[in-house]
């Protein structure tokens, strides 16, 4: 059985405080794949440079040395790769490591080819400023203080390179000219790669802001869960009184007299009855357990009886019902699914008295339910806040609670809800559930 009622769900606390850890979490992933994409970047200009200088300008160099280090970078690289590919979630600590590994391969190339004395040794600048943007203050501090330090063991300690013209010969220097290739690459991959990382930020940024919304809404379904248990319970007594009252009116002789007065007295003991088991339903939905409150049924059978039910609230309304669901299936439903139908019915019947329409379809792994009216209509600013809190047409206090219950239970399995203005008039709204989550294993 894999409905989950809403009371089996987690605390909003709780919730929210996961779903940070796992935006967290994938904005590191996201940041460690592009240090991958920037190793492999790093990777080709090395060999290229390498194969310039010695083949180019003619400059000796340890060739053996260096494929060494670059083949170590690959290896490492391909280990990346396949490490984070199986992963999602990558930790401060991780992107640390990663960055120093980066660093240790510069410093064993620059020794190689002159320390300090060659032009790319600015290159550290690119990976202290990545190292701002992706690690933690005091990571950040100890990486910069490891670069200073490979940069002073380098200026001591390093193999010679030997140029053809020194720095005094202008843009003809070799020097100068890879000083100027230095700051382009410096330039154009900071341009780049900080921008996508500050993407990833934006975009898990808006992620938490979603988690921070999506939990105010659940709080706000607590509260009003509690405030309509404890209305039921209040509610009770009068209900009960009035139903004896009305019982003893129907056995007075003035009243049975009068077939029309009786009539009436039907009518209000039908609709008492009503309110009692709705009260009777909302106490049992906020008491019983998950397996009693769920209801083992099929498809057309729970969407018959829910349209049925509703028909008799509504005498008056042409409810135009079509069920295009060739293939029933077993299911198990929840009172709260029977509720949200029931609310977007309401809703369609508010703006539409007369005629209502509602479409079931099952398609490709998702239950599709279509609710079309006749009326005016959604405002412009509704349809931009669809099912939020109090958004409402009829323009009283506490309005739009219904369609925000809809929401927000179709948003718990797993769904989603749509909303739009027809060009003929009226509005439609469309509630896609997927068959996995009411599914009867």
């Amino acid at each position: 059985m894999n409905l989950r009622r809403l009371s089996d769900l987690p605390s909003s606390s709780s919730s929210l405080l996961q779903g940070g850890t796992v935006v967290e979490g994938n904005a590191g992933h996201n940041n460690m794949l592009l240090l991958i994409q920037l190793r492999w970047i790093a990777v080709v200009g090395q060999i290229t440079t390498i194969a310039v200088v010695i083949f180019g300008f003619g400059i000796a160099l340890p060739l053996s040395d260096l494929l060494k280090v670059l083949a170590c970078l690959v290896l490492f690289n391909i280990a990346s790769h396949l490490r984070w590919c199986a992963s999602r979630v990558v930790t401060n600590r991780e992107l640390f490591l990663a960055l120093l590994v980066d660093a240790a391969a510069l410093t064993g190339l620059l020794y190689l080819t002159g320390g300090t004395t060659n032009p790319f040794a600015f290159l550290y600048l690119l990976q202290v400023i990545l190292g701002a943007v992706l690690l933690e203050v005091w990571s950040t501090w100890v990486f910069v203080a490891i670069t200073s330090t490979c940069l002073a063991c380098l200026s001591l300690y390093a193999k010679p390179l030997i140029l053809t013209a020194g720095p005094s010969n202008g843009l003809g220097s070799l020097y100068i000219e890879g000083l100027l290739l230095c700051f382009a690459l410096n330039a154009s991959l900071l341009v780049f790669f900080v921008s996508r990382i500050n993407s990833n930020l934006r975009s898990g940024a808006a992620q938490l802001a979603d988690l921070r919304q999506h939990a105010a809404e659940e709080a706000h379904i607590v509260r009003m869960g509690m405030l309509a248990s404890g209305a039921a319970h209040e509610l009770g007594t009068p209900l009960a009184t009035l139903s004896v009252i009305l019982g003893d009116w129907r056995r007075m002789p003035e009243f049975r007299k009068n077939t029309a007065l009786l009539d009436e007295l039907g009518e209000m003991q039908a609709q008492l009855t009503r309110c009692k088991t709705i009260v009777s339903g909302v106490l049992m939905s906020a008491g019983e357990a998950r397996s009693e409150s769920s209801i083992k049924t099929t498809i057309c059978t729970f969407l018959d009886e829910v349209l049925l039910e509703w028909r008799a609230t509504r005498p008056a309304v042409i409810l135009d019902y079509t069920n295009h669901i060739e293939q029933d299936m077993p299911v198990v439903f929840d009172s709260a699914l029977k509720q949200m139908i029931c609310n977007v019915l309401d809703n369609a019947c508010d703006a539409s008295p007369v005629w209502v329409r509602f479409e079931a379809m099952r398609e490709e792994g998702v239950l599709r339910l279509v609710v079309t009216d006749a009326g005016d209509g959604f405002p412009a600013p509704m349809l931009t806040h669809f099912g939020k809190p109090y958004q409402s047409t009829k323009g009283r206090p506490g309005g739009g609670l219904g369609l925000f219950f809809t929401v927000n239970v179709v948003r718990k399995l797993g769904g989603v809800v749509h909303a739009r203005n027809l060009a003929q008039g009226g509005a439609l709204v469309q509630v896609t559930l997927p068959l996995a989550a009411i599914s009867l294993e």
